[in-house]
Protein backbone atom coordinates (compact mmCIF):
# COMPACT_ATOMS: atom_id res chain seq x y z
CA UNK A 1 0.00 0.00 0.00
CA UNK A 2 1.63 3.26 -1.08
CA UNK A 3 1.49 6.52 0.79
CA UNK A 4 -1.18 8.18 -1.32
CA UNK A 5 -3.45 5.11 -0.93
CA UNK A 6 -3.57 5.39 2.85
CA UNK A 7 -4.38 9.08 2.90
CA UNK A 8 -8.20 8.81 2.75
CA UNK A 9 -8.07 6.26 5.58
CA UNK A 10 -6.32 8.81 7.76
CA UNK A 11 -8.73 11.65 7.11
CA UNK A 12 -11.15 10.57 9.83
CA UNK A 13 -8.34 10.20 12.37
CA UNK A 14 -6.93 13.60 11.50
CA UNK A 15 -10.33 15.32 11.60
CA UNK A 16 -11.05 13.84 15.01
CA UNK A 17 -7.67 15.07 16.28
CA UNK A 18 -8.29 18.59 14.98
CA UNK A 19 -11.82 18.74 16.42
CA UNK A 20 -10.56 17.48 19.78
CA UNK A 21 -7.73 20.02 19.96
CA UNK A 22 -10.07 22.86 19.16
CA UNK A 23 -12.61 21.69 21.75
CA UNK A 24 -10.05 21.66 24.53
CA UNK A 25 -10.50 25.33 25.05
CA UNK A 26 -13.60 27.43 24.60
CA UNK A 27 -13.20 29.28 21.25
CA UNK A 28 -13.97 32.60 22.87
CA UNK A 29 -11.37 32.01 25.61
CA UNK A 30 -8.87 30.80 23.01
CA UNK A 31 -9.31 34.06 21.12
CA UNK A 32 -8.68 36.09 24.28
CA UNK A 33 -5.60 34.01 25.11
CA UNK A 34 -4.09 34.25 21.62
CA UNK A 35 -4.22 38.06 21.48
CA UNK A 36 -3.99 38.68 25.21
CA UNK A 37 -0.85 40.78 25.23
CA UNK A 38 -2.17 43.03 22.48
CA UNK A 39 -5.51 43.35 24.26
CA UNK A 40 -4.01 43.96 27.71
CA UNK A 41 -1.42 46.53 26.72
CA UNK A 42 -3.69 48.58 24.50
CA UNK A 43 -7.18 48.08 25.94
CA UNK A 44 -7.45 51.41 27.71
CA UNK A 45 -6.43 53.57 24.74
CA UNK A 46 -8.29 51.45 22.18
CA UNK A 47 -11.51 51.76 24.17
CA UNK A 48 -11.18 55.54 24.16
CA UNK A 49 -10.44 55.51 20.41
CA UNK A 50 -13.73 53.72 19.77
CA UNK A 51 -15.62 56.06 22.05
CA UNK A 52 -16.82 53.34 24.42
CA UNK A 53 -15.38 54.52 27.71
CA UNK A 54 -12.81 56.92 29.02
CA UNK A 55 -9.62 54.97 29.72
CA UNK A 56 -8.00 54.74 33.10
CA UNK A 57 -4.31 54.58 33.90
CA UNK A 58 -2.89 51.83 36.07
CA UNK A 59 -3.20 54.08 39.11
CA UNK A 60 -6.98 54.13 38.67
CA UNK A 61 -7.05 50.40 39.32
CA UNK A 62 -5.64 51.00 42.78
CA UNK A 63 -8.30 50.06 45.28
CA UNK A 64 -6.63 51.38 48.46
CA UNK A 65 -9.39 53.50 50.04
CA UNK A 66 -6.88 55.32 52.27
CA UNK A 67 -5.38 57.05 49.24
CA UNK A 68 -8.67 58.33 47.77
CA UNK A 69 -10.66 61.21 49.20
CA UNK A 70 -12.65 62.73 46.31
CA UNK A 71 -15.86 60.89 45.40
CA UNK A 72 -17.91 61.00 42.19
CA UNK A 73 -21.47 62.07 43.04
CA UNK A 74 -22.88 60.02 40.13
CA UNK A 75 -21.38 56.56 40.69
CA UNK A 76 -19.61 56.92 44.04
CA UNK A 77 -16.13 56.03 42.74
CA UNK A 78 -13.31 57.62 44.74
CA UNK A 79 -10.21 59.41 43.43
CA UNK A 80 -7.02 60.85 44.88
CA UNK A 81 -7.75 64.43 43.86
CA UNK A 82 -10.26 66.66 42.09
CA UNK A 83 -8.29 66.63 38.81
CA UNK A 84 -8.66 62.86 38.45
CA UNK A 85 -12.31 63.01 39.44
CA UNK A 86 -12.90 65.75 36.81
CA UNK A 87 -11.44 63.51 34.09
CA UNK A 88 -13.57 60.61 35.32
CA UNK A 89 -16.72 62.76 35.33
CA UNK A 90 -16.49 63.07 31.54
CA UNK A 91 -17.52 59.38 31.34
CA UNK A 92 -20.93 60.43 32.64
CA UNK A 93 -21.23 63.68 30.66
CA UNK A 94 -19.73 62.32 27.45
CA UNK A 95 -17.61 65.43 27.00
CA UNK A 96 -14.53 64.88 24.82
CA UNK A 97 -12.88 68.27 24.31
CA UNK A 98 -9.60 67.07 22.77
CA UNK A 99 -9.68 66.64 18.97
CA UNK A 100 -7.24 64.73 16.74
CA UNK A 101 -6.54 66.98 13.73
CA UNK A 102 -5.56 63.98 11.59
CA UNK A 103 -8.62 61.71 11.86
CA UNK A 104 -11.16 63.79 13.77
CA UNK A 105 -11.50 61.52 16.82
CA UNK A 106 -12.27 63.15 20.16
CA UNK A 107 -10.88 62.30 23.57
CA UNK A 108 -11.83 63.11 27.13
CA UNK A 109 -8.33 64.12 28.25
CA UNK A 110 -5.18 65.46 26.61
CA UNK A 111 -2.97 62.50 27.59
CA UNK A 112 -5.19 60.12 25.61
CA UNK A 113 -5.00 62.38 22.57
CA UNK A 114 -1.20 62.50 22.88
CA UNK A 115 -0.96 58.69 22.91
CA UNK A 116 -3.49 58.42 20.06
CA UNK A 117 -1.50 60.72 17.74
CA UNK A 118 1.33 58.19 17.88
CA UNK A 119 -0.89 55.78 15.95
CA UNK A 120 -0.53 58.24 13.05
CA UNK A 121 3.16 59.07 13.52
CA UNK A 122 4.23 55.51 14.38
CA UNK A 123 6.17 56.85 17.35
CA UNK A 124 6.81 54.34 20.15
CA UNK A 125 9.08 56.11 22.64
CA UNK A 126 8.86 53.57 25.48
CA UNK A 127 11.12 50.53 25.01
CA UNK A 128 11.50 47.37 27.08
CA UNK A 129 15.10 47.02 28.30
CA UNK A 130 14.77 43.23 28.37
CA UNK A 131 13.41 42.34 24.91
CA UNK A 132 13.52 45.68 23.07
CA UNK A 133 9.81 45.82 22.23
CA UNK A 134 8.50 49.39 21.99
CA UNK A 135 5.19 50.95 23.07
CA UNK A 136 3.25 54.16 22.53
CA UNK A 137 2.66 54.81 26.24
CA UNK A 138 4.45 54.21 29.51
CA UNK A 139 1.36 52.44 30.90
CA UNK A 140 1.58 49.86 28.09
CA UNK A 141 5.27 49.33 28.83
CA UNK A 142 4.55 48.79 32.54
CA UNK A 143 1.93 46.16 31.71
CA UNK A 144 4.31 44.48 29.25
CA UNK A 145 7.09 44.30 31.88
CA UNK A 146 4.90 41.96 33.89
CA UNK A 147 5.31 39.33 31.15
CA UNK A 148 8.98 39.24 32.18
CA UNK A 149 8.59 39.63 35.96
CA UNK A 150 5.51 37.40 36.27
CA UNK A 151 3.85 40.01 38.48
CA UNK A 152 0.06 39.63 38.74
CA UNK A 153 -1.22 42.24 41.20
CA UNK A 154 -4.96 41.97 40.43
CA UNK A 155 -6.70 39.04 42.14
CA UNK A 156 -10.22 37.67 41.78
CA UNK A 157 -11.99 37.67 45.16
CA UNK A 158 -14.19 34.77 44.03
CA UNK A 159 -11.63 32.17 42.92
CA UNK A 160 -8.26 33.72 43.77
CA UNK A 161 -6.93 33.77 40.19
CA UNK A 162 -4.48 36.62 39.57
CA UNK A 163 -3.91 38.85 36.56
CA UNK A 164 -1.25 41.26 35.32
CA UNK A 165 -3.74 43.95 34.27
CA UNK A 166 -6.97 45.18 35.85
CA UNK A 167 -8.81 44.93 32.50
CA UNK A 168 -8.09 41.17 32.44
CA UNK A 169 -9.61 40.86 35.90
CA UNK A 170 -12.70 42.75 34.69
CA UNK A 171 -13.13 40.31 31.79
CA UNK A 172 -12.46 37.30 34.08
CA UNK A 173 -15.14 38.40 36.56
CA UNK A 174 -17.71 37.91 33.80
CA UNK A 175 -16.99 34.18 33.93
CA UNK A 176 -18.46 34.24 37.45
CA UNK A 177 -21.29 36.72 36.85
CA UNK A 178 -22.23 35.39 33.41
CA UNK A 179 -22.26 38.94 32.06
CA UNK A 180 -21.88 39.19 28.26
CA UNK A 181 -22.26 42.88 27.41
CA UNK A 182 -21.37 42.68 23.70
CA UNK A 183 -24.26 41.44 21.53
CA UNK A 184 -24.44 40.67 17.82
CA UNK A 185 -27.18 42.77 16.19
CA UNK A 186 -27.62 40.14 13.47
CA UNK A 187 -28.18 36.94 15.46
CA UNK A 188 -28.31 38.12 19.09
CA UNK A 189 -25.35 36.06 20.33
CA UNK A 190 -23.52 37.73 23.22
CA UNK A 191 -19.84 37.85 24.19
CA UNK A 192 -17.77 38.83 27.21
CA UNK A 193 -15.25 40.95 25.24
CA UNK A 194 -15.67 43.23 22.24
CA UNK A 195 -12.87 41.49 20.36
CA UNK A 196 -14.84 38.23 20.28
CA UNK A 197 -17.88 40.05 18.91
CA UNK A 198 -15.73 41.61 16.19
CA UNK A 199 -14.42 38.17 15.13
CA UNK A 200 -17.94 36.71 15.30
CA UNK A 201 -19.31 39.40 12.97
CA UNK A 202 -17.04 38.04 10.21
CA UNK A 203 -19.23 34.93 10.13
CA UNK A 204 -22.07 37.13 8.89
CA UNK A 205 -20.01 39.35 6.58
CA UNK A 206 -17.92 36.47 5.18
CA UNK A 207 -14.76 38.48 5.83
CA UNK A 208 -11.62 36.31 6.13
CA UNK A 209 -8.58 38.45 6.85
CA UNK A 210 -5.96 35.76 7.40
CA UNK A 211 -4.51 34.04 4.31
CA UNK A 212 -2.40 30.86 4.39
CA UNK A 213 0.42 31.42 1.87
CA UNK A 214 0.99 27.67 1.57
CA UNK A 215 -2.44 26.42 0.51
CA UNK A 216 -4.43 29.64 -0.05
CA UNK A 217 -7.06 28.91 2.59
CA UNK A 218 -8.47 31.94 4.45
CA UNK A 219 -9.58 32.32 8.08
CA UNK A 220 -11.72 34.74 10.05
CA UNK A 221 -9.56 34.85 13.19
CA UNK A 222 -5.88 34.73 14.11
CA UNK A 223 -6.19 31.75 16.46
CA UNK A 224 -7.63 29.41 13.82
CA UNK A 225 -5.12 30.69 11.27
CA UNK A 226 -2.14 29.90 13.53
CA UNK A 227 -3.51 26.45 14.27
CA UNK A 228 -3.84 25.81 10.55
CA UNK A 229 -0.31 26.94 9.61
CA UNK A 230 1.13 24.47 12.13
CA UNK A 231 -0.33 21.67 9.97
CA UNK A 232 1.97 22.68 7.10
CA UNK A 233 5.15 23.05 9.14
CA UNK A 234 4.69 19.94 11.28
CA UNK A 235 6.41 21.80 14.14
CA UNK A 236 5.56 20.58 17.64
CA UNK A 237 7.31 22.88 20.10
CA UNK A 238 5.55 21.66 23.25
CA UNK A 239 7.05 18.47 24.72
CA UNK A 240 5.96 16.37 27.69
CA UNK A 241 8.84 16.11 30.18
CA UNK A 242 7.45 12.80 31.46
CA UNK A 243 7.10 10.74 28.26
CA UNK A 244 8.63 12.97 25.58
CA UNK A 245 5.50 13.21 23.42
CA UNK A 246 5.30 16.51 21.51
CA UNK A 247 2.36 18.73 20.65
CA UNK A 248 1.58 21.56 18.27
CA UNK A 249 -0.33 23.56 20.88
CA UNK A 250 0.35 24.25 24.55
CA UNK A 251 -3.32 23.52 25.34
CA UNK A 252 -2.89 19.96 24.01
CA UNK A 253 0.19 19.44 26.20
CA UNK A 254 -1.72 20.74 29.23
CA UNK A 255 -4.52 18.21 28.66
CA UNK A 256 -2.02 15.42 27.94
CA UNK A 257 -0.23 16.01 31.26
CA UNK A 258 -3.43 14.95 33.02
CA UNK A 259 -2.90 11.40 31.73
CA UNK A 260 0.16 11.34 34.00
CA UNK A 261 -1.25 13.28 36.97
CA UNK A 262 -4.73 11.73 36.86
CA UNK A 263 -6.27 15.19 37.18
CA UNK A 264 -9.89 15.45 36.03
CA UNK A 265 -11.03 19.03 36.61
CA UNK A 266 -14.22 18.95 34.50
CA UNK A 267 -17.36 17.68 36.23
CA UNK A 268 -20.74 16.67 34.78
CA UNK A 269 -23.44 18.59 36.67
CA UNK A 270 -25.93 15.73 36.19
CA UNK A 271 -24.06 12.60 37.31
CA UNK A 272 -20.88 14.16 38.82
CA UNK A 273 -18.60 12.09 36.60
CA UNK A 274 -15.23 13.77 36.09
CA UNK A 275 -13.24 14.29 32.88
CA UNK A 276 -9.70 15.35 31.99
CA UNK A 277 -10.71 17.79 29.23
CA UNK A 278 -13.72 19.81 28.11
CA UNK A 279 -14.13 17.87 24.85
CA UNK A 280 -14.68 14.62 26.77
CA UNK A 281 -17.20 16.34 29.04
CA UNK A 282 -19.03 17.83 26.04
CA UNK A 283 -19.20 14.42 24.36
CA UNK A 284 -20.59 12.98 27.60
CA UNK A 285 -23.31 15.65 27.83
CA UNK A 286 -23.97 15.88 24.07
CA UNK A 287 -27.73 16.18 23.44
CA UNK A 288 -27.88 14.38 20.07
CA UNK A 289 -27.49 10.58 20.45
CA UNK A 290 -27.24 8.12 17.55
CA UNK A 291 -30.16 5.67 17.73
CA UNK A 292 -28.04 2.94 16.12
CA UNK A 293 -24.92 2.88 18.29
CA UNK A 294 -25.69 5.31 21.14
CA UNK A 295 -22.82 7.71 20.40
CA UNK A 296 -23.72 11.34 21.21
CA UNK A 297 -22.96 14.57 19.39
CA UNK A 298 -23.07 18.25 20.25
CA UNK A 299 -24.99 19.28 17.13
CA UNK A 300 -27.59 17.75 14.88
CA UNK A 301 -25.28 18.39 11.89
CA UNK A 302 -22.55 16.21 13.40
CA UNK A 303 -25.10 13.50 14.16
CA UNK A 304 -26.31 13.51 10.53
CA UNK A 305 -22.71 13.10 9.30
CA UNK A 306 -22.20 10.20 11.73
CA UNK A 307 -25.41 8.43 10.68
CA UNK A 308 -23.94 8.07 7.18
CA UNK A 309 -21.41 5.60 8.61
CA UNK A 310 -24.41 3.34 9.33
CA UNK A 311 -26.51 4.06 6.22
CA UNK A 312 -23.61 4.13 3.79
CA UNK A 313 -24.94 7.35 2.23
CA UNK A 314 -22.32 9.20 0.16
CA UNK A 315 -23.88 12.40 -1.25
CA UNK A 316 -20.62 14.04 -2.43
CA UNK A 317 -19.47 12.78 -5.85
CA UNK A 318 -16.31 13.46 -7.83
CA UNK A 319 -17.22 14.92 -11.25
CA UNK A 320 -14.01 13.49 -12.74
CA UNK A 321 -14.23 9.82 -11.80
CA UNK A 322 -17.63 9.47 -10.13
CA UNK A 323 -16.31 8.28 -6.76
CA UNK A 324 -18.60 9.27 -3.85
CA UNK A 325 -17.91 10.35 -0.29
CA UNK A 326 -19.90 10.81 2.90
CA UNK A 327 -18.29 14.15 3.77
CA UNK A 328 -17.37 17.12 1.58
CA UNK A 329 -13.88 17.38 3.12
CA UNK A 330 -13.11 13.85 1.91
CA UNK A 331 -14.10 14.88 -1.62
CA UNK A 332 -11.77 17.91 -1.41
CA UNK A 333 -8.85 15.66 -0.46
CA UNK A 334 -9.77 13.15 -3.17
CA UNK A 335 -9.77 15.85 -5.86
CA UNK A 336 -6.06 16.33 -5.22
CA UNK A 337 -5.42 12.88 -6.74
CA UNK A 338 -6.68 14.38 -10.02
CA UNK A 339 -5.12 17.85 -9.73
CA UNK A 340 -1.84 16.66 -8.22
CA UNK A 341 -2.08 19.40 -5.59
CA UNK A 342 0.08 18.75 -2.52
CA UNK A 343 -0.22 21.80 -0.24
CA UNK A 344 1.50 20.33 2.83
CA UNK A 345 5.28 20.87 2.79
CA UNK A 346 7.99 19.19 4.84
CA UNK A 347 10.30 22.04 5.81
CA UNK A 348 13.16 19.61 6.43
CA UNK A 349 13.46 17.83 3.06
CA UNK A 350 11.00 19.72 0.84
CA UNK A 351 8.72 16.75 0.13
CA UNK A 352 5.03 17.60 -0.32
CA UNK A 353 1.84 15.78 0.67
CA UNK A 354 -1.84 16.09 -0.14
CA UNK A 355 -3.10 15.68 3.46
CA UNK A 356 -1.58 16.82 6.76
CA UNK A 357 -1.83 13.39 8.40
CA UNK A 358 0.70 11.95 5.94
CA UNK A 359 3.03 14.91 6.54
CA UNK A 360 2.68 14.23 10.25
CA UNK A 361 3.75 10.59 9.77
CA UNK A 362 6.55 11.62 7.39
CA UNK A 363 8.02 14.07 9.93
CA UNK A 364 8.77 11.13 12.22
CA UNK A 365 11.40 9.99 9.73
CA UNK A 366 13.31 13.16 10.56
CA UNK A 367 12.54 13.32 14.30
CA UNK A 368 12.91 9.58 14.96
CA UNK A 369 9.64 9.61 16.91
CA UNK A 370 7.95 6.20 17.18
CA UNK A 371 4.78 6.70 19.23
CA UNK A 372 3.15 3.30 18.51
CA UNK A 373 4.52 0.58 20.79
CA UNK A 374 3.80 -3.15 20.86
CA UNK A 375 2.58 -4.15 24.33
CA UNK A 376 3.87 -7.67 23.82
CA UNK A 377 7.55 -7.10 22.92
CA UNK A 378 8.03 -3.35 23.37
CA UNK A 379 8.99 -2.65 19.74
CA UNK A 380 7.98 0.83 18.50
CA UNK A 381 6.76 2.09 15.13
CA UNK A 382 6.26 5.45 13.40
CA UNK A 383 2.73 4.69 12.11
CA UNK A 384 -0.18 2.73 13.58
CA UNK A 385 -0.58 0.58 10.45
CA UNK A 386 2.97 -0.77 10.90
CA UNK A 387 2.15 -1.69 14.51
CA UNK A 388 -0.98 -3.57 13.40
CA UNK A 389 1.04 -5.55 10.83
CA UNK A 390 3.64 -6.33 13.49
CA UNK A 391 1.03 -7.64 15.95
CA UNK A 392 0.20 -10.41 13.47
CA UNK A 393 3.63 -11.92 14.26
CA UNK A 394 2.52 -12.54 17.85
CA UNK A 395 -1.05 -13.62 17.09
CA UNK A 396 -0.17 -15.79 14.09
CA UNK A 397 -2.76 -14.02 11.93
CA UNK A 398 -1.97 -13.38 8.26
CA UNK A 399 -2.87 -10.18 6.51
CA UNK A 400 -4.44 -10.22 3.07
CA UNK A 401 -1.73 -7.83 1.93
CA UNK A 402 1.26 -9.67 3.35
CA UNK A 403 3.61 -8.76 0.51
CA UNK A 404 2.85 -5.06 0.91
CA UNK A 405 3.36 -5.38 4.63
CA UNK A 406 6.87 -6.74 4.18
CA UNK A 407 7.78 -3.85 1.95
CA UNK A 408 6.41 -1.22 4.32
CA UNK A 409 7.80 -2.66 7.56
CA UNK A 410 11.40 -1.81 6.82
CA UNK A 411 10.68 1.88 6.44
CA UNK A 412 8.11 2.14 9.21
CA UNK A 413 9.99 0.37 11.99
Amino acid sequence: MNQEDIEPLQIKEEQEEIFTSVDQDDPEILQIKEEQEELCTSLAHEESDHGDISPMSESHCDSDPGKKSVECDVCGKAFKDKAQMKKHYRIHTGVKPYLCNTCGKNFSCSSHLKVHTRTHTGEKPYSCEICGKSFRSNDNLLVHMRTHTGEKPYSCETCGKSFSHCSNLTVHMRSHTGEKPYSCETCGKSFTVSRSLMVHMRLHTGEKLYLCNTCGKRFTDLTTFKRHTAIHTGVKPYSCETCGKSFTYSSNLKVHMRTHTGEKPHVCNFCWKRFADTSALKRHTAPYPCETCGKSFRSNENLLLHVRTHTGEKPYSCKTCGKSFSHCSNLIVHMRTHTGEKPYLCTTCGKRFSVPSVLKSHMRIHTGEKPYMCNTCGKSFTVSSALERHKAIHTGEKSGNEAGNNIGSKEDV
